[in-house]
């Protein structure tokens, strides 16, 4: 199976540029501060910081560790959240592999990536403050979990249709998000809703949900591929 190369390309140059920006080298100050244990004394910016935890890097697996615990606990700032998403990027890929990227569900790799990085990103958010000695294993477990919940769960689901369409009768954008309210769909579609009709814009939407506007968008992307289109 194919890694889809877009979706991470994206998010590596985006980070690239992002990661030396204004507001990462604020968020790499308060972190040096905040955890002195760490010895983040050469740490200039977030970038710095996700290269220390490279695998090849001269950091220990527990010296590592310590700093995605720390990352978890200040993941309520957006930057740092960013940061650890960049940081786990390998281990998401893992799991997409492990779980064949939907294989048995009717979607592409890509949807199903973009996917898996919009579920850690409501991990990550959900999780914020918490201080975990394991912290990238128990959020890639969850990651996990959620995926193959969601495989099932599409397995099961009958090809989409809303009680006011039929074969022959097409509805209307309203109607079929309509349709999905009060169902297992009921979060994507009043998001849809509030950005199409609402006229809502995608920072007040993801702020409204705690979410990153890049994730919450491949997370609705996928959506409207897979029940709207």
């Amino acid at each position: 199976m194919d890694i889809p190369l877009d979706t991470l390309t994206t998010l590596r140059d985006e980070w690239r540029w992002h990661s030396r920006q204004p507001a990462s080298r604020h968020a790499a100050s308060l972190l040096r501060s905040s955890h002195p244990d760490l010895a983040l004394a050469g740490v200039e910016d977030l970038g710095d910081l996700v290269r220390a935890l490279d695998t090849r890097g001269s950091r220990t697996i527990l010296e590592r560790a310590a700093i995605v615990q720390a990352l978890l606990v200040e993941a309520r700032d957006d930057e740092v959240r960013r940061a650890l998403l960049q940081t786990l990027l390998p281990g998401i890929v893992s799991v997409c592999r492990r779980l064949r990227f939907g294989q048995g569900v009717p979607c592409e790799p890509g949807e199903f990536m973009g996917l898996a990085l919009a579920t850690t990103t409501e991990i990550l958010t959900q999780w914020a403050g918490q201080s975990r000695p394991y912290a990238a294993l128990d959020i890639l477990s969850a990651l996990r979990g959620r995926l193959r919940r969601w495989i099932l769960r599409e397995k099961d689901t009958p090809p989409p249709m809303t009680p006011a369409t039929t074969a022959d009768e097409p509805s209307t954008l309203d109607e079929r998000l309509r349709g999905y309210l009060g169902g297992p769909h009921d979060r994507l579609a009043r998001l849809t809703y509030a950005l199409v009709f609402e006229e809502r814009s995608w920072d007040e939407v993801a702020q409204s949900e705690h979410a990153d506007v890049d994730a919450l968008q491949n997370e609705l992307q996928f959506f409207a591929h897979r029940y709207l289109v």
